[in-house]
């Protein structure tokens, strides 16, 4: 949908009366104050591209059809903008910029106002067979079919690249198999976005076997901004084949290079972890004879050689029996080690020629008239990957990024275990009671799984020189990150209710203090316990096993988080308050990782994610909180990223996928109950606040009421029930979006942690439905209560205990902001520092050395960490004289097995 298009349906909005909530006051039309802009990783001179970044306004702040200018110093920086996301009131909510590669590091703002233009604004030309695209720095043609992503690239008229495929090659019937290829074809091209800086290509596919069989379904975006050489490239696939049948042997991205040069003059380049591995086809160095000192220092800077006729007899008379190595390979099989190898042709044995840990994921073939370049980014992290060059003796060489390197084993995407026994559910209960696995035959499967990558490709005039090489290299591994400034995005209302850091008691800075801790620790065990991998980066592990000193990553349900309890969410959090490059960059992987992968998207279970287990995919319980929009919407609206677009929009509708598959664990007590007819069953927290995620983010981003609707339908009739969120769930109807009535009470521990407390912030304060506001109070003051005091406050008899209190305590506060209850913020207080079924809150650091290495934290589970950094953020939101007046309970040790 265009910006035009998109202002027009929100001008349609109806003024909503704001409920509870953290929205700033509608601030005077048309007078914002400018949103400051920080690169979260400091200098962005490694930028290979320009950069996108979002930013919030309060309620009423800007008028729809404002444009915005983007300074740097108070001087004027070219830039594009759009709307991403809308207040109820028709003013812009969520805005985008994009500025071009090279902009200063700052003090960086945005305003409403007048953009500059580029100098030499990009221009992009649809034709019948092709998309022109011209930043400026290079022209690129853009095929609308066929085998070839990007037809070709050229800098001032002279080819510089040729076709760039997607390539990849399978194994039918077992991993041993011979490996057939494959080529990804071309079956729709769109332009998403055109502008002066930036213009956005989407193509979409499926890869194309030697026997014709069509699977692999890609979408491959390019961007492309004014001034820059570079095309960010954003590779999406599914696995949708069969994991018992079929067994992905490579995946990759290949560039063909026309070369022009002398065999002497043509250059090959890999970043490294340390210096360049910087080396030509036919080497002038090291020979017997010495063609001459400039000759020499002309082919290691990647120079022209001088004219043959330059060079001293004794090398250039001899020129052909120099060998010419055509081949180079750097494979990355593990986290911790690279090799380089070359060769001269196939059919010649390979030479090894370097080693090192972790390559950064960047390479590149050419010659003096222009080459190019390729970068893969998180190369380490997702091994088993690899760098390729291929016939660079050849008149038209091959370079390749392989996201799955040929080399490795073939994708083995079966599942870990067999039946073992458990085909009735009774037999499943056992399992589940031992092992914490939700197992049912046929449910543990891959196919529908995802996986997204981020790679750049230059078209360049000459070979770079080394400095120029480390930098893009640089901005291959860290891109350059922009966020607005932490204190824009409080101030604008957006998210709910959440905290700046705020050191200013002793009470305060212990928890701060805690939460740095809590990163630190992630980080590190990122790191030492090698959670790497192209399947399981971004992910962390959900238990640990004192007696191993492990994490528990082949126990069941105990293994892979899968975004249980939130972690997504405290990292989004815990990065949006502080701009701080760890929180960003794990909160980052993550998304990528947990909706791509832990998510269905197509197939049975499309828009579905899958419960935490040993695989990604193993735990039959397949759920909407762990699909839900409300995990990926912070990283859509702080970047603009338009596959976290895509994901969040595939799941509206995804509710109908509830009535051919139960999803509820097959715990003791599940009746099963046939719902009436045109319903499902469905919980209020655990599903349907996970599918309101969607829809609130589609009324935000289109303005289109039938989302509002749909989101006042659930939220009346809830409101409706006797028992209120206490009611649990009910038979939802899928056509009307309402609830049946009901008066039962079903009271889950997990209702409220997976999102739930974060989307009724926001769409409380959005839509103002009284009957639902009543019943998300009630149950935010009493969930926390048992025996008596539940029935005094309520009425009822409470069935099921108060798990997860330190996590509730948040729904205290809640209630105590809204009530301005200074005894129910007392209790939130001392329900937070209680720590039951939580995290202790710890005055110094908890962390135990191992003796191999790394550390342990006593007591620690994601679980615990999700919940707890949520509860003090928002806590630290809401009642934060509460968390100064109340008692630090005394040290208790968590009991440990030695």
């Amino acid at each position: 949908m265009n910006r035009r298009h998109l202002l027009k349906g929100a001008a349609t909005l109806p003024v909503l009366t704001t409920g509870l909530g953290t929205v700033a006051a509608a601030a005077t039309p048309g007078r914002a104050a400018p949103v400051g802009l920080r690169w979260i990783d400091g200098d962005p001179a490694t930028a290979p591209h320009g950069a996108t970044v979002g930013t919030a306004w309060p309620r009423g702040a800007v008028r729809r059809g404002s444009d915005f200018a983007v300074t740097a110093g108070g001087k004027g920086v070219p830039a594009q903008s759009w709307i991403t996301a809308t207040w109820p009131d028709g003013s812009v909510k969520w805005a985008a910029h994009a500025i071009l590669p090279g902009t200063a590091a700052g003090p960086l703002s945005v305003a409403p106002g007048r953009p500059a233009r580029p100098a030499r604004p990009l221009t992009l030309t649809e034709r019948p067979d092709h998309l022109a695209i011209d930043t400026g720095a290079a022209q690129w043609r853009v095929a609308r079919s066929g085998d070839a992503v990007i037809e070709a690239a050229s800098i001032d008229g002279r080819a510089v690249i040729g076709p760039v495929r997607l390539v990849g090659s399978n194994r039918t019937g077992s991993p041993d198999a011979a490996a057939a290829p494959l080529t990804g074809m071309i079956e729709q091209v769109t332009v998403e976005q055109r502008g002066p800086v930036r213009a956005v290509i989407r193509v979409e596919g499926r890869h194309r076997g030697t026997d014709g069989r069509a699977w692999l379904p890609f979408v491959v975006r390019l961007y492309a901004y004014a001034g820059s050489s570079a095309l960010r490239m954003v590779h999406s696939f599914i696995h949708d084949g069969d994991p018992a049948r079929d067994f992905i042997a490579s995946l990759g991205i290949e560039a063909s290079v026309p070369m022009r040069d002398p065999l002497h003059d043509r250059h090959l380049r890999i970043a490294t972890d340390g210096a360049p591995w910087a080396e030509a086809v036919r080497p002038l160095t090291g020979l017997r004879r010495d063609p001459g000192r400039v000759a020499r220092e002309a082919q290691i800077a990647g120079r022209a050689a001088p004219p043959l006729a330059e060079l001293s007899a004794a090398v250039r008379d001899r020129l052909d029996r120099i060998p010419a190595w055509g081949d180079v390979a750097l494979e990355q099989p593990n986290a911790n080690g690279f090799t380089i190898a070359k060769r001269t042709v196939p059919g010649h044995a390979w030479v090894p020629s370097a080693q090192g840990r972790r390559a950064p994921g960047l390479g590149y073939l050419g010659g003096a008239s222009g080459g190019a370049a390729i970068g893969q980014r998180w190369f380490w992290q997702r091994h088993p990957s690899a760098l390729h060059i291929a016939d660079a003796a050849t008149d038209t060489g091959r370079l390749i990024a392989w996201l799955w390197s040929p080399a490795a084993p073939a994708m083995d995407l079966r599942s870990y275990r067999g039946v073992l026994g458990m085909e009735t559910f009774d037999a499943q209960n056992e399992g589940l009671d031992i092992t914490y696995e939700d197992y049912e035959p046929g449910f543990d499967t891959a196919s529908g799984a995802a996986r997204t990558s981020e790679l750049t490709l230059w078209a360049l005039a000459t070979t770079p020189d080394a400095a120029t090489f480390d930098a893009m290299a640089a901005g291959v591994a860290t891109p350059p990150q922009l966020m607005a400034e932490p204190a824009s995005l409080h101030a604008a209302g957006v998210f709910g209710d959440w905290s700046l850091p705020d050191r200013s008691t002793p009470r305060r800075a212990m928890i701060e203090d805690h939460l740095d801790r809590m990163l630190d620790f992630y980080a590190d065990e990122v790191e030492h316990r090698s959670w790497y991998g192209f399947w399981d980066h971004g992910d962390v592990m959900h238990s640990y096993d004192d007696d191993r000193h492990q994490w528990r990553y082949d126990i069941g349900g105990f293994a892979w988080a899968n975004s249980e309890l939130s972690p997504d969410l405290w990292l989004w959090y815990a990065a949006m308050r502080s701009a701080d490059p760890r929180a960003f960059r794990l909160a980052e992987a993550m998304t990528r990782h947990t909706g791509e992968v832990d998510v269905y998207h197509l197939g049975r279970f499309a828009g579905l994610g899958t419960r935490h287990g040993v695989q990604h995919f193993s735990d039959s319980s397949k759920q909407p909180r762990v699909s839900t929009a409300a995990y990926r919407r912070i990283f859509y609206y702080l970047t603009a990223d338009e596959r976290t677009g895509d994901l969040m929009r595939a799941l509206l509708g995804s509710e109908q996928r509830l009535a051919d598959v139960v999803i509820e664990r097959k715990v003791p007590g599940n009746t099963r109950e046939t719902p009436p007819p045109g319903t499902v069953n469905m919980s209020f927290g655990t599903v349907w606040c996970s599918l309101a995620a969607a829809w609130l983010t589609e009324w935000e981003r289109t303005g289109n009421r039938k989302w509002r609707d749909r989101l006042m339908a659930g939220m009346d009739s809830i409101g409706r029930m006797p028992a209120g969120w206490f009611a649990g769930g009910g038979f939802y109807h899928l056509e009307t979006g309402r609830f049946l009535p009901s008066e039962g009470q079903s009271i889950s521990h997990l209702n409220a942690v997976f999102g739930a407390v974060e989307v009724n912030a926001e769409i409380i304060a959005l839509i103002d439905v009284p009957r639902y506001r009543s019943a998300w109070l009630d149950y935010c003051r009493n969930y926390n209560l048992s025996g008596e005091a539940f029935r005094a406050a309520t009425g009822r008899a409470r069935s099921g205990s108060a798990n997860l209190k330190q996590g509730h305590s948040r729904l205290t506060a809640y209630a105590a902001r809204a009530d301005g209850n200074r005894a129910l913020a007392d209790r939130a207080a001392a329900e937070f520092l209680g720590a039951e079924a939580g995290l202790p809150l710890a005055d110094g650091d908890p962390r135990v050395t191992l003796a191999g290495g790394g550390a342990e934290w006593p007591g620690m589970s994601t679980n615990a960490a999700s919940q707890f950094g949520l509860a003090a953020i928002q806590l630290l939101a809401l009642v934060p004289d509460a968390l100064d007046r109340a008692d630090l309970p005394a040290p208790r040790r968590p009991r440990r097995r030695q």
